[in-house]
């Protein structure tokens, strides 16, 4: 198990973390979410060890240590896969990878670079130096490099982000299955939902250095217990203390936790946003905006009923 306890952390005067308490269970992936630099990334490099901090940091119940403990900071057991990539630009896409697999037989090392540009469809780029590829490129070319030597744990930060739509669903349904069979422990930050609803175990949600919740996917997404954690994943409307009253709802929600029923609360469609499969609709209730999404097809001025999730 990976166990943070008590972990706070400055950059000078500034604290990024207060008090951080973590646990994930071995083989399972935990995200970390929440806006942009409520500490995420130091997070990811405390317990990569690329930190010196007073807290207990451990890994199966050894400890894990900054680079005051290390010639070469970072646990070898780890690897870490940060937003800047780290390739060696003048060497191939294959190289980089191959560095880190042993030359003692060289056939299963040509087999093994093969095997993992596929899983991240990189293989057409094997012999294009790393300094050619676009960043989405380089990204994959990282995520393969860290899984050379089969870590117990990998660290990813935003893993996804330079990477094209057409490609992102296959790669991230093809990473995490990896990790599930090789019983690779994995820890995600990460802003978008689609990185971690369909596969995190587990999502931390992280505000100005604080954990401000933890649960399942289920859990965080219909039942967050504060507008920014609702935000992270779809709008969040504050309800007027009449329709409060009126209707008996709480003093904000979501779109997400809104959904048709066939009594409840009557709602008037006044604009349609089409998302492919599901449509999103927004609705005046006693004249305020909410919204809600659904595959069922509707029309303007269309009159529906709806209900709290």
């Amino acid at each position: 198990m990976l166990v943070v306890k008590n972990l706070s952390f400055s950059y000078q005067a500034n604290l990024v973390l207060k008090n951080i308490q973590l646990q994930v269970t071995e083989g399972t992936c935990v995200a970390l979410m929440g806006p942009s630099g409520c500490g995420k990334s130091t997070l990811l490099e405390i317990i990569y060890g690329l930190h010196d901090v007073k807290a207990n940091l451990s890994w199966k119940e050894q400890p894990i240590l900054g680079p005051a403990y290390h010639l070469v900071p970072g646990m070898p057991y780890m690897k870490y896969v940060s937003q800047h990539f780290d390739l060696m630009p003048f060497i191939t896409v294959a190289e980089n990878v191959g560095k880190y697999v042993s030359n003692l037989d060289w056939q299963y090392k040509q087999k093994r670079v093969l095997e993992l540009l596929q899983l991240v469809h990189m293989e057409e780029y094997a012999n294009v130096k790393a300094k050619l590829l676009s960043g989405g490129q380089m990204q994959r070319v990282a995520i393969a490099r860290a899984l050379a030597q089969m870590p117990e744990v990998i660290l990813l930060d935003e893993p996804f982000s330079h990477v094209d739509t057409a490609l992102k669903n296959q790669l991230r349904r093809n990473l995490f299955a990896f990790f599930k069979e090789n019983n690779i422990t994995c820890v995600i930050a990460t802003h978008d939902k689609e990185d971690v609803l369909p596969f995190a175990d587990e999502i931390f949600i992280l505000n100005s250095g604080n954990i401000l919740q933890k649960g399942t996917p289920k859990e965080v997404f219909y039942h967050p217990i504060t507008t920014s954690v609702a935000s992270l994943f779809g709008d969040v409307y504050l309800v007027p203390s009449l329709i409060q009253e009126k209707y008996n709802l709480p003093e904000w929600i979501s779109s997400y936790q809104l959904k048709l029923s066939q009594e409840g609360i009557k709602a008037t469609i006044k604009k349609i946003n089409f998302h492919g499969n599901f449509y999103q609709y927004f609705v005046d209730i006693d004249g305020s905006e909410f919204s809600f999404f659904s595959p069922e097809k509707y029309g303007l001025q269309e009159k529906v009923r709806l209900q709290l999730v």
